[in-house]
């Protein structure tokens, strides 16, 4: 039997004196209650009650395990307390994980209008391009591109991440500017690490498909130092509109086939799949598709 269940069986017995009046508080049957007192007195191996015909009267050994009891059943209930508080107002550590350039471009500038909302908030941002896992790792929430590969996860749908591609106002002056599919492939494309061997972009436009072989002179594991080499005009990047987008509003970069498109890709938010996850976890989820999906 659950001790917790047999200790307050038992509080209830000996503060009503009888059985049958725990029994009906409880729920339970007469006999199921005097299974929980008997299952203490087995497992302490003294008798905690004197059973008369009439009423149940606490023995010595049963006067000081109830006021015990009622000390353990006091600090689980203020446990439950403390955990009900957490559920009901987001307060506390959170700890998410995100691509670096989504993280930096997409989600850090929104994270202020959220720690407002939520002062009692504070976000662990941990910003890079690997699979974590939640779990292990301690996250509570992660954002993903792609496509999923963990069916496990609690999974809602963000803004698709659109591709952009771009160069330098000084490198478009020395190479000139491409208008066709076909005359970029003749440019120094920037190469991207995780795309693999041999990547090939894939652009459309209406009823047109064209493929591009991504043959540059520089490949790069990381969109940062990708987008700083082509503002550096070392060659055209092709990446992700989050990281792109604000050196093009500066002028910085040159958005080029502007009407030509590149498969975008799916964004999820992600979290374990808690039956009640916490106030902090809903508010953070709730308002990251609010601003960003």
């Amino acid at each position: 039997m659950d001790r917790l269940t047999s200790m307050a069986v038992f509080v209830r017995v000996a503060e009503k004196g009888s059985f049958a009046a725990a029994a009906a508080e409880f729920g339970l049957s007469a006999t199921m209650v005097a299974n929980h007192v008997r299952a203490l007195e087995d497992g302490l191996g003294a008798r905690l009650l004197d059973r008369t015909t009439r009423r149940h009267a606490l023995t010595e050994i049963g006067a000081a395990y109830l006021e015990r009891c009622r000390d353990v059943l006091a600090s689980v209930q203020a446990a439950d307390q403390v955990a009900d508080a957490l559920r009901a107002i987001p307060q506390g550590t959170l700890r998410v994980s995100a691509p670096v350039s989504w993280g930096t471009h997409r989600l850090v500038p929104v994270l202020g209008e959220y720690l407002a909302r939520h002062p009692r908030v504070r976000v662990e941002l941990s910003l890079n391009d690997r699979v974590v896992d939640l779990a292990e790792e301690g996250f509570d929430c992660a954002f993903r591109s792609g496509e999923l590969a963990d069916t496990r996860l609690v999974a809602r749908p963000l803004r698709r991440a659109g591709m952009r591609v771009a160069a330098s106002p000084a490198y478009l002056a020395r190479h000139g500017t491409p208008r066709t599919p076909q005359e970029l492939a003749g440019h120094a494309l920037l190469g991207f690490a995780p795309w693999g061997a041999d990547p090939v972009l894939r652009f459309e436009r209406a009823h047109e498909r064209a493929r591009v072989p991504v043959r540059g002179p520089l490949v790069i594991n990381n969109g940062q130092a990708l987008l700083a080499a082509a503002l550096a005009g070392i060659g055209v990047a092709v990446q992700a509109d989050a990281l792109l987008d604000p050196a093009i509003e500066r002028g910085e970069l040159v958005p080029l086939l502007a009407d030509w498109s590149l498969p975008s890709r799916a964004l999820h938010v992600l979290r374990l799949p808690e039956a009640r996850p916490s106030a902090k976890l809903r508010s953070f989820v709730d308002f990251v598709v609010e601003r960003l999906g």
